[in-house]
């Protein structure tokens, strides 16, 4: 089905901000792209940021630069990496698809200014003033994937009606992990259903906890919005069918990988708007005034092929309203 998606722009004013590049000579523009991942797991996303970049006018190579700082599965190399990218002038830096990248480049500085896309609440963090005006030199797009933990009960609840305890895994080291555990507990409260919230750090730690929810003989499972844990999308789609544990993941990629729903924003789509907005700073427009984008629409993947392994009949709501079936 069509997943395209439209995302709402608050008004906001396009003034020129006083770029790092206009003090350099007649060198091109330089992007800082600072990320905790590798990039052997970001390409897809990453080319989804070049093209919004492209749509504004900039290629990488022609009339602009990017550097890259990876910080290959380890926040904590993010501060050092980020202040490599201020020490280096760099003219823009882009934090698509990171909260703690987005934190640590705005405590490396004040002056350059910061793209991001995030799926937490960039007010609630910190990192703007307000979504109209974020007032500083930090915007872009609040993928809300945060928010969404709510809804994803709320879905295993319709796959598993009679089910009266579910579990969700979340990473504690998450700067938006408290919000996602809120948000989810508040559903199952008015659901009436019982929340166990599991932990997992590394791989390792993922084993634990499917241990634990056998244990526990919890109905379903939600999995947290999270870098690590959307690198290890196979590792967890497989663990949840050799448990036949009914699962619904924040990520596209998750139900590619075998999960059987995910819910969610469309990365690639908040990562082309990173690139956009990235383009538009590049172009002379301020941050401060620049409005952080939120989504009006999300995208329900479903892996039918999962659910006839757990011999799960789907609800005709969920079939309903789902953008894509993987079959």
């Amino acid at each position: 089905m069509n997943s395209r998606r439209s995302f709402i722009t608050l008004l906001g004013g396009a003034a020129v901000w006083p770029l790092a590049a206009r003090a350099q000579q007649a060198a091109i523009p330089v992007i800082g792209y600072l990320h905790p991942d590798s990039p052997q797991q970001m390409v897809r996303l990453v080319g989804a940021f070049h093209k919004g970049l492209a749509e504004i006018g900039y290629i990488e190579g022609h009339n602009v630069a990017v550097e890259y700082r990876w910080g290959r599965n380890d926040n904590d190399r993010l501060p050092e990496l980020a202040a490599d990218l201020v020490r280096r002038r760099v003219t823009v830096i882009a934090t698509p698809g990171s909260t703690a990248a987005t934190i640590a480049a705005k405590a490396a500085t004040a002056t350059i200014p910061i793209v991001f896309s995030i799926g937490g609440d960039p007010v609630q963090t910190g990192l703007v003033a307000s979504l109209k005006r974020p007032g500083g030199n930090v915007t872009g797009i609040n993928s809300m994937n945060v928010e969404l933990s709510g809804k994803r009960i709320g879905l295993l609840h319709e796959l598993l009606p009679g089910s009266t305890r579910f579990a969700m895994l979340v990473n504690p080291k998450n700067a938006t992990t408290q919000a996602q555990v809120k948000d989810a507990q508040a559903a199952a409260a008015t659901l009436g259903r019982q929340l166990d919230i599991l932990i997992a750090i590394n791989e390792g730690e993922i084993d634990k906890a499917f241990a634990t929810l056998i244990d526990l003989k919890a109905g379903g499972l939600v999995v947290g919005a999270d870098n690590s844990f959307f690198n290890w999308s196979e590792r967890l789609a497989t663990l949840t069918l050799r448990h036949a544990l009914p699962t619904v993941f924040p990520f596209r990629r998750d139900a590619e990988a075998g999960g059987l729903i995910s819910y969610g924003t469309d990365l690639a789509y908040a990562h082309g708007h990173a690139g956009t907005y990235t383009g538009r700073i590049l172009r002379g427009e301020n941050p401060a005034e620049l409005p952080v984008l939120q989504p009006t629409k999300f995208e329900l993947i479903l892996n039918l092929r999962t659910a006839k392994s757990l011999a799960l009949t789907i609800p005709a709501g969920i079939l309903a309203i789902a953008d894509e079936v993987i079959e």
